[in-house]
């Protein structure tokens, strides 16, 4: 009640075509036209997108990693790990990335996904079975993304970013269920890596350069919320727009 959390849902409920009802999650915070855990679902047909309620870091979320490494095992050596990822991983405000990558690196990384990843040696087979879409939407567009978002993109890709990212070094306390434990290879007092983190700038240029299209295209003066500002997802824009924010 603190913020515009509950007021965001509201504002989301009144958008043309939304299926069912505007939801928030527990974790619910004001975001930008959408609370952040909220959940609101178009028709594919008469439906609209907003780039606003997708949100600004495209694709954030969290990725849990877990090892073979027990928690007395990991506390010899906690000190110099931790000072090690300081060092290794680019973090914070206009903190810039050790990857270099040239125009056409940066349509394979948009049009490949994860795939890119794990051919450069960055990843392994089993992180893209693991990945949702095997780490590749379809639908991917990167030729409706632009030089500028791009730009952003060469630097950013592989920091972490700042904000609420963050990489965290965690142990198993308690195990609810064995049989999922089982499955993602969890076991009590094991080590765990917690990573938080988005698109970075080439999203967050992405989601800019398309909320400023649909103001100039469909104007926002019939909305509660000009952060909502939306095109009917059958349209060129809507369309554009979720090429590349696939990519």
């Amino acid at each position: 009640k603190e913020d515009k959390t509950l007021e965001q849902v509201k504002n989301a409920a009144q958008l043309p075509g939304i299926v069912g009802f505007s939801l928030a999650m527990p974790d619910a915070h004001q975001g930008y036209g959408l609370c952040v855990g909220g959940v609101i679902a178009f028709d594919s047909k008469k439906g609209i997108v907003s780039p606003g309620a997708t949100g600004y870091d495209i694709n954030c979320g969290v990725r849990l990693v877990s090892s073979n490494l027990e928690k007395k095992d990991f506390i010899k050596k906690r000190k110099e790990v931790t000072h090690q990822i300081k060092r290794d991983v680019p973090s914070g405000v206009g903190k810039i990335s050790d990857f270099r990558f040239t125009e056409k690196e940066i349509d394979e990384i948009m049009k490949n996904g994860v795939a890119w990843a794990v051919q450069k040696g960055l990843g392994i087979k089993e992180d893209v079975e693991k990945c949702e879409d095997n780490g590749c939407i379809l639908g991917a567009d990167h030729s409706k993304v632009s030089q500028k978002a791009r730009g952003r993109g060469r630097n950013q890709l592989g920091t972490l970013g700042a904000g609420n990212h963050f990489l965290e070094i965690q142990e198993v306390e308690t195990i609810y269920d064995e049989k999922i434990a089982k499955a993602f290879g969890l076991k009590k007092d094991s080590i765990c890596i917690l990573i938080h983190s988005g698109s970075r700038g080439l999203g967050h240029q992405t989601a800019s350069d398309y909320i400023k299209k649909i103001e100039e295209e469909y104007g926002w003066k019939h909305l509660p919320d000009r952060e909502l500002a939306y095109a009917p997802v059958e349209s060129k824009l809507g369309s554009d727009y979720l090429g590349a924010m696939r990519a």
